[in-house]
Parts: structure tokens; C-alpha cells; sequence
């Protein structure tokens, strides 16, 4: 299991349930979360053969950025 972090620009629930459809769709992806206390807004992906590209890119489609940490 593969565990990546990445700094995001998402800011609250709402912009979570954005992306949601788009992380929920790679079927690589066990888990995943967002820490919306962090200052970074930090997102947790976990799952097997997961590459920080996919990741990035699908956050892109939902409108929003990733920077791996």
C-alpha cells in the first residue's frame, strides 16, 4: 500500500464533495481524505500502484490543484 500526500487549495466540505467523484473513480484509491485544519489543506491518498500524476490530474479535472508534499 502507497500512502502520498499533497498540499491542495481545497478549502471546505463543499469543495471535497467537488472532488469526491473524481478521486472515488480511480480504482486504485483505497482511501483518502482531507485534513481541513491543516494551513496546507493536506490530502491523504492511499491505495496500490497510485502515482502522484493521477492524483494531480484528477484533482485538475474537478477544478482543482495538488502540490505532492
Amino acid at each position: 500500500m502507497v500512502t502520498l500526500r499533497f498540499k491542495t487549495n481545497i478549502k471546505c466540505n463543499g469543495c471535497i464533495q467537488s472532488v469526491n467523484p473524481f478521486l472515488s473513480g480511480i480504482k486504485e484509491i483505497k482511501d483518502w481524505k482531507v485534513d481541513l485544519a491543516s494551513s496546507e489543506r493536506t490530502l491523504t491518498v492511499e491505495g496500490n500502484e497510485i502515482t502522484p500524476a493521477v492524483i494531480i490530474s484528477a484533482l485538475a479535472q474537478a477544478g482543482y490543484k495538488a502540490e505532492l508534499i
